[in-house]
């Protein structure tokens, strides 16, 4: 009878808010129903922006930070919604993609930052994230998405959640992993040429752009493609729309010799990251291993692995246990499983000291009492150069002897990493060279001694063919370290 009441209330609540909360669009100028203030919008996208920082990391290049914040502004100022204070950030991801949170705030990751060729593609998609925050794309599809969860709440019931262990996706990332629908993605297109183009850059770039996320899209089987380009319009219907806009524009604002930049970005960006970085914590052979920390320990083979700055996380594609690695923060071994017993709800069944390759270290089993059974928790803590790391393995009780001895294999054999490669392993960098003479891509990465294999790759990073001729002193992007 609760659940009714209170799923009466919310219904309520809706209704009222949609009787209520009208608001003019500031992009079309028509009303529209939002379950929020533009202070409320602001206040969540300053709580939303610590959280996707730290879980993505803030990419270490203060040049770009600047370069990215200083076109950033200049275009917002001419944007649908100029007072609105705005942030960029570049972060620390290899993903090529984009985002946008609700209140202005933008972030590009490494990996989008590498595949521009130029200032003007760069700007094209900037126009376009600031297009989502101006039209309150993201504003609109939270609304969506709350009313439809009203429904479901007087049908919840109680499942086991193994997921309690694991890194929760914060109010932020759920924010940030917003998809929006046909209709908006077109109009963030369209703010996108608009945006770019009264800046003073060539939008038809924006255009071409969409063939190098296309065809890396196709290489990655469709994993690493960014939303503003997965679902929605298809990329050649977009290519036109967008280069027809270009058109449009340029007349519309004269602009006789718009801005593309080339050589200016190449150069901003080389020595930028390219794909994971080892530095982060990387896998090999089944062993994870970490670089800056020192350390090394086994992951379960075929088990699926996330690494992300709090915490690594792996978990059988059954999906039926976790094994969650993190920082167990200050105190003693003693202290910190308390804190893990109080957060989780746990009861300690036993615990013990011991020493793990040679490394103080602290285990207890414990358990969580659910209606529908009981989750049991192996908690590993290790102390080890200064930090006190935490390793909790978790499943249902009844297929605890099933997973415990990978849980053990995984907390034993951690231990202090020693080995030289990898202890000293470099990432992959861009690194900018000039073409010598007229020849094709291929020749010239042939003549920069690229490994065959990565040829395809290095064509889509610099968005051109392998076949294509590419002139005396043109700038190319290889890899370096």
């Amino acid at each position: 009878m609760k659940t009714i009441n209170l799923f009466t209330q919310l219904l309520t609540a809706s209704i009222i808010a949609f009787a209520t909360s009208c608001a003019v669009n500031p992009v079309t100028g028509k009303k529209q129903v939002v379950l929020m203030s533009e202070a409320q919008e602001i206040s969540i996208g300053q709580q939303s922006d610590p959280e996707i920082s730290a879980f993505f990391g803030v990419y270490d290049d203060p040049a770009l930070q600047k370069f990215i914040t200083e076109k950033g502004l200049e275009m917002a100022a001419v944007s649908h919604r100029p007072k609105l204070d705005y942030h960029f950030k570049v972060v620390d991801s290899p993903v090529i993609n984009a985002f946008a949170v609700p209140g202005g705030y933008i972030y590009f990751t490494r990996g989008i930052m590498a595949h521009f060729n130029n200032e003007a593609e760069f700007a094209g998609v900037l126009g376009h994230e600031i297009g989502h925050v101006t039209a309150r794309h993201s504003v609109v599809q939270q609304r969506n998405q709350m009313l439809g969860q009203l429904g479901m709440i007087a049908g919840m019931v109680f499942v086991p959640e193994l997921a309690q262990f694991a890194e929760p996706l914060s109010q932020g990332m759920q924010l940030a992993l917003l998809s929006f629908g046909r209709d908006a993605e077109r109009q963030s297109d369209e703010l996108g040429v608009e945006y770019s183009s009264r800046i003073g850059y060539d939008a038809t770039e924006m255009a071409g752009f969409f063939n190098t996320l296309e065809r890396q899209s196709a290489k990655q089987g469709g994993s690493e493609i960014p939303e503003f380009l997965s679902t929605h319009p298809s990329p050649g219907d977009r290519n036109v729309t967008v280069a027809k806009l270009a058109q449009e524009w340029k007349t519309k604002l004269k602009l006789t010799n718009p801005t593309v930049n080339r050589d200016a970005y190449l150069k901003r960006i080389d020595g930028i990251v390219l794909g994971e970085d080892p530095r982060q914590g990387f896998v090999e052979n089944n062993i994870f291993y970490h670089p800056v920390l020192k350390f090394e320990f086994p992951t379960p083979q075929g088990w699926n692995f996330q690494n992300t700055p709090q915490q690594v996380q792996m978990g059988p594609k059954a999906g039926d246990a976790l094994i969650s690695f993190s920082l167990g923060g200050t105190g003693t071994m003693e202290e910190i499983s308390q804190k893990i017993l109080t957060q989780f709800k746990l009861e300690l069944v036993e615990s013990k000291r011991e020493t793990i390759n040679g490394l103080p270290a602290f285990m207890m089993i414990a358990d969580q009492k659910q209606e529908k059974g009981t989750i049991r928790v192996l908690s590993t803590l290790i102390e080890y150069g200064g930090n006190t790391y935490s390793i909790l393995g978790v499943t249902e009780l009844s297929k605890f002897p099933q997973y415990q001895p990978v849980f053990l294999s995984t907390a034993r054999n951690f231990k202090a990493l020693t080995d030289s490669d990898k202890l000293n392993r470099k990432p992959d960098v861009v690194r900018i060279q000039t073409v010598p003479q007229r020849m094709t891509l291929q020749a010239a990465l042939q003549n920069f001694k690229m490994p065959s294999d990565r040829f395809e790759e290095l064509a889509i990073l610099n968005g051109m063919l392998l076949t294509d001729q590419v002139e005396k002193g043109t700038l190319i992007k290889v890899v370096g370290k």
